[in-house]
């Protein structure tokens, strides 16, 4: 099973993320977050996000509503500019041959099913767990054990971030660093050394065609 992060690894929602933030702060008076710095914030769940923010602009991190107030605005937003990253869809058109594929996201789960439906997405996914069900999200591996327990092929997680990263790790499965993500900005060039590496979406389909976990450790990186 190939279980995939969402925002920073399926879809490019820097922007939309980055302007719903900057909205949320500027409603309270602050001023606007460019989005350069929102960027570094965003991996943890909305609750961490809405947190970060409102402390990079000054305000109370308990403000109150705070989080559904940028949840609203966010639900308002996240088409705006949100797309799939360049050869998503026919990657995963080719993947779902090979297996199940399964989306684990610390976005809560509402947002996460509106925006794979509305980009053409969701009907490659058998699984999608959202950051406010009934495991913790990432970091913690919980999310990730209860996906590879659901099948009897071996998993990897594909993702962008170190959240993503350290769930693999404790989870004790492969992990594939999308390279092109937004969120590896949060590693300062550091990669977690027993990540594979990929730089484009295409190069995951001859990861696919690995299916042990010993060969899916081997650090192959397509060029």
């Amino acid at each position: 099973m190939l279980i995939f992060d969402l925002d920073g690894t399926l879809i490019d929602s820097s922007h939309d993320i980055a302007a719903s933030a900057s909205e949320m702060v500027q409603s309270y008076g602050a001023a606007p977050i460019a989005e350069a710095d929102v960027i570094p914030m965003v991996g943890d769940g909305a609750p961490v996000l809405v947190t970060r923010a409102l402390e990079h602009a000054g305000l109370p991190p308990d403000t109150p509503e705070a989080l559904q107030r940028f949840l609203t605005i966010y639900d308002r937003r996240a088409l705006d500019r949100t797309v799939p990253y360049p050869g998503i869809p026919e990657v995963l058109a080719l993947l779902i041959a090979s297996g199940p594929l399964a989306v684990l996201t610390n976005k809560p789960l509402k947002a996460t099913e509106h925006v794979l439906h509305a980009l053409g997405l969701r009907g490659f996914f058998t699984h999608v767990l959202g950051g406010d069900g009934p495991h913790r999200r990432k970091p913690a591996p919980d999310g990730l054990r209860a996906l590879m327990a659901m099948s009897e092929q071996p998993a990897m997680m594909v993702g962008d971030s170190p959240a993503d990263a350290d769930a693999a790790e404790a989870a004790g499965c492969p992990f594939v660093l999308a390279r092109y993500g937004f969120g590896t900005v949060r590693f300062d060039g550091r990669w977690p050394a027993a990540a594979l590496i990929v730089d484009h979406p295409r190069e995951l389909v001859s990861l696919a065609e690995t299916r042990t976990l010993d060969a899916a450790r081997v650090p192959i990186v397509m060029r």
